[in-house]
């Protein structure tokens, strides 16, 4: 169903990546998915299945793991836990995967760094879909997820993280069904001795340890003003609290070539292979 895939970072580091569909030579744009801030490739695997079918239009799909996250190993200089470098750092799977332009998916973190890599990299990017983020990060919305991925609580058992995670996120998931939470927990965690353990490097989640009510986010309006020619698409949950609607309508304004998607049911981040959010994604890929 997808192949595997290990490779060095410019400072060693080994990378991880799945790939869905992708043949050498194929000649099709692929499409290149970035998760958000802890999570990894795993989030993917459901919509690469569809885009990867005949329905979803047989794209050629290639999802990361961030260093620190999933598969790829962690740093020990907790400093390159950085845009900046997991930017460079998606430069040197795109050269690994002979990727000279792709069609980027980049949830929450992986936005970010599209925004990024559309300052630094712009020919890189022949299409984008971001998935809940914008230019605007609402603070509110980010000192929640600082306070939630920096507590010491977590899911006794893999029985127990189905109803941790409905505990942590059901008010702005109300979309999901149990099966959608028991997929989840696989996504999030990984097994350590029969215990479901958070799968990213601690360090990452602490980095926002400093934000406070007071903190100041700077926009990042220059850098999406960077995306102006090339063709986009956002994604903003219907009860997220990190992308506003008016900061989607100030996208809008911007890049008026913009598509917007509400993913119903669902705050940050959307789920994106359920049915109508994949098949909007995949009329967009095919358009």
């Amino acid at each position: 169903m997808f192949q595997e895939h290990y490779f060095r970072a410019k400072d060693g580091l080994k990378l991880y990546a799945r790939s869905y569909g992708l043949k050498t030579g194929q000649g099709r744009s692929p499409i290149v998915c970035l998760p958000g801030l802890t999570r990894n490739s795993r989030d993917f695997h459901d919509l690469a299945v569809f885009l990867a079918s005949p329905e979803g239009g047989a794209q050629a799909i290639v999802s990361l793991d961030y260093r620190g996250r999933g598969q790829s190993a962690r740093d020990d200089d907790k400093s390159r836990y950085a845009i900046p470098v997991e930017a460079e750092d998606i430069v040197t799977a795109c050269a690994h995967f002979g990727i000279d332009g792709a069609t980027f998916i980049g949830t929450s973190r992986g936005g970010l760094i599209l925004h990024h890599l559309a300052a630094t990299a712009p020919a890189l990017i022949t299409r984008a879909i971001l998935n809940d983020i914008g230019p605007v990060i609402e603070l509110a919305g980010l000192l929640t997820i600082r306070d939630y991925l920096n507590s010491k609580d977590g899911p006794a058992s893999w029985a127990a993280a189905p109803d941790y995670l409905r505990g942590l996120h059901g008010r702005d998931f109300p979309i999901l069904t149990a099966d959608d939470w028991r997929d989840m927990a696989e996504a999030i965690y990984r097994d350590q001795n029969g215990t479901p353990i958070a799968d990213y490097d601690p360090a990452i989640a602490a980095q926002l340890l400093g934000l406070t009510g007071e903190s100041v986010l700077t926009p990042l309006w220059p850098q999406f003003d960077a995306f102006s020619n090339i063709p986009m698409m956002v994604v903003r949950g219907e009860y997220s609290r990190l992308l506003s609607e008016a900061t989607v309508q100030e996208m809008a304004r911007r890049h008026s070539g913009l598509v917007t998607v509400t993913a119903t049911g669902q705050g940050h981040a959307p789920l994106l292979h359920f049915d109508g959010l994949k098949q909007a994604i995949g009329d967009f890929l095919r358009g």
